[in-house]
């Protein structure tokens, strides 16, 4: 696997590669990482990761400065998953000047996870469409975990006329139900012990969902939320909204995703499930 830091020496590395899958993360890699690598193989014809913690899509008293950063282990990880270059730049190789130009979404960026993370996915649209012109990719792949995100990246790439395919990958999960996530290692132990309740929970509100319809949605939600509030968590939303566009629903039949983030202890979770 070759490695490159500059912009420069990767775009001369990238030169007859022939089509590119890309996959961006910011390190401290899992098996969710893991399996959007292998997935990429089927849509390129060389691999390319990025690692990049990016400073422009943490908020005030987020957690930047102890985001774990792994790069050793991250390599080794990536060449038993068969990617063939990773882009690890530093901040000044990505931001050599303040970054002065942004990526401003639509009204999307502001629900939800937007609520409650001013600037977010302003910081993430800003940064992957960076990546995007550094690396040319034919198709880049996301997690379908981080929902919203995929959502916005999507519409920016559908609404500049981007040449590249977004392709979503199913959540990867442990054995008891729990998204993989690199905050995940913050939990405690008896804070894992409880987070498998979150995906539960959304289980059980879909189960109810198709059972009394999208009129039962307001109460439903408020329910699970409370379940959730009841059991130690503090909860920021739980929300069924339509899957094009993260909207309200409004008729029956329209293709849903349930979305919730709380708080378990001092660590923030997030996790969906499309209905």
């Amino acid at each position: 696997m070759e490695i490159h830091h500059s912009i420069p020496a990767l775009r001369q590395a990238l030169q007859e590669r022939g089509r590119i899958a890309f996959v961006p993360t910011m390190g401290n890699l899992h098996e969710g990482h893991l399996t959007l690598m292998r997935a990429a193989r089927e849509h390129g014809d060389t691999v390319v990761a990025s690692i990049f913690v990016n400073r422009l899509q943490f908020g005030p008293g987020e957690d930047f400065d102890k985001y774990p950063r792994t790069l050793a282990a991250d390599c080794d990880q990536l060449r038993a998953a068969g990617v063939d270059v990773l882009f690890a730049p530093t901040e000044q190789d990505l931001y050599p000047e303040p970054q002065t130009f942004f990526v401003e979404p639509p009204d999307l960026q502001h629900l939800l996870e937007g609520a409650f993370r001013p600037g977010h996915f302003r910081g993430v649209a800003t940064v992957v469409l960076k990546l995007f012109n550094c690396v040319q990719p034919q198709a880049a792949l996301f997690g379908k975990k981080d929902y919203q995100q995929l959502m916005v990246i999507r519409a920016m790439a559908a609404q500049l006329a981007l040449p590249i395919r977004i392709v979503g990958i199913d959540t990867v999960r442990a054995a008891d139900g729990l998204a993989l996530s690199s905050r995940n290692g913050y939990l405690a132990p008896p804070e894992r012990a409880e987070a498998p309740r979150l995906y539960r929970t959304l289980q059980t509100l879909r189960q109810r969902l198709l059972q009394e319809g999208i009129e039962a949605v307001p109460r439903l939600e408020k329910e699970a939320a409370a379940s959730l509030d009841e059991h130690g968590w503090q909860t920021d939303y739980v929300a069924v909204r339509q899957q094009a566009g993260l909207l309200p629903p409004t008729a029956a039949g329209q293709p849903l995703v349930i979305l919730a983030a709380a708080r378990l202890g001092s660590t923030r979770l997030i996790d969906n499930l499309e209905v």
